[in-house]
């Protein structure tokens, strides 16, 4: 059984990680066409569009991640401690990986510093 999720409680971005960063993500693709549902029981599968996806992990997977920091004309950069990602020297968003800290960088592009999540990812 699947349910549509419902959104509550506000979040910074900067702390955003696993499925709550690529749920985010998923939130922000172009044309607002992302349907996400998560299932009851594990609260850990999302749809897109009504395919099924099992596995949407842009915060981990390159051949996901890696079309967004492209197509946004991203720049990530080591800063000896943690990675750095930014679009167009706007505000800089920090993470462990390179993708965790381009997914936080085009979350807070599109959605601003604070997001709102599902009560499963709280």
């Amino acid at each position: 059984m699947w349910k549509k999720v419902e959104l509550t409680g506000l979040t910074p971005v900067a702390s955003l990680e696993g499925a709550a960063l690529d749920w985010a993500v998923a939130k922000c693709l172009p044309d607002d066409t992302v349907r996400i549902y998560f299932e009851e029981e594990t609260g850990e599968k999302l749809f897109l569009d009504d395919w099924e996806v099992p596995e949407f992990s842009p915060s981990t997977d390159w051949a996901q991640g890696g079309p967004i920091i492209e197509r946004e004309k991203m720049t990530l950069e080591w800063t000896g401690e943690d990675w750095m990602a930014y679009i167009r020297h706007d505000e800089e968003y920090f993470g462990p990986t390179p993708l965790i800290a381009a997914m936080r960088c085009y979350v807070a592009s599109k959605m601003g510093d604070e997001v709102e999540l599902p009560n499963e990812l709280v």
